[in-house]
């Protein structure tokens, strides 16, 4: 997380300014491209990764039960990547929504850039063991983190503090539940 949180700030402060950023159509299209990105070298690569392997080995029939342990961490990887994915998103596009300067949507980009390499992280360790996999347990919460900025930005649009409270709290008593009805 250290790592995460220094390469962010690393790369927020050595970034130069986006121009014309106070048209909310061009910050929507820097979290486009950022998503195209965070997509083709997280998500394809998986897909890509298990392509190759049911390719070059007996899994070609994935119902003949030929899975290497490399092709079960693979598929694995692709499952999380998809929903740690759909989660980055929307959270970048929120993000980008509330960052009105070019100095601000640096954000966007540094995320994304955190969120990419946490994402190979978390597959690199996977491959070593399940433990390790929590090298890039940073990647989800970045998505994590982002979204709930949206949240409480929209609760705090809609009804200012109080707003910002009762959606964060929302939030924090499901996951309050979940964890007690998951021990």
């Amino acid at each position: 997380m250290t790592v995460s949180l220094l390469l962010w700030f690393a790369l927020y402060r050595l970034l130069p300014p986006l121009e014309g950023m106070d048209d909310f159509g061009a910050r929507m299209l820097v979290a486009l491209k950022c998503l195209a990105f965070a997509t083709l070298f997280t998500l394809v690569a998986g897909v890509e990764a298990v392509a190759h392997e049911r390719l070059q080995s007996a899994a070609f029939d994935p119902l003949a039960g030929h899975e290497t342990r490399r092709l079960r961490v693979n598929l694995r990887f692709l499952q999380n990547t998809l929903e740690q994915l759909v989660i980055f998103a929307v959270g970048l596009f929120g993000l980008a929504a509330y960052m009105t300067s070019g100095e601000a949507m640096r954000a966007v980009v540094a995320t994304s850039v955190v969120w990419i390499l946490n994402r190979y992280a978390f597959w690199i360790g996977y491959h070593r063991s399940a433990a390790m996999r929590g090298l890039g347990a940073p990647s989800m919460a970045i998505g994590l983190i982002m979204l709930l900025y949206v949240v409480a930005r929209i609760g705090e649009d809609a009804a200012g503090t109080a707003g910002t409270a009762v959606a964060v709290g929302l939030f924090l008593a499901v996951e309050a539940v979940l964890f007690w009805k998951t021990r």
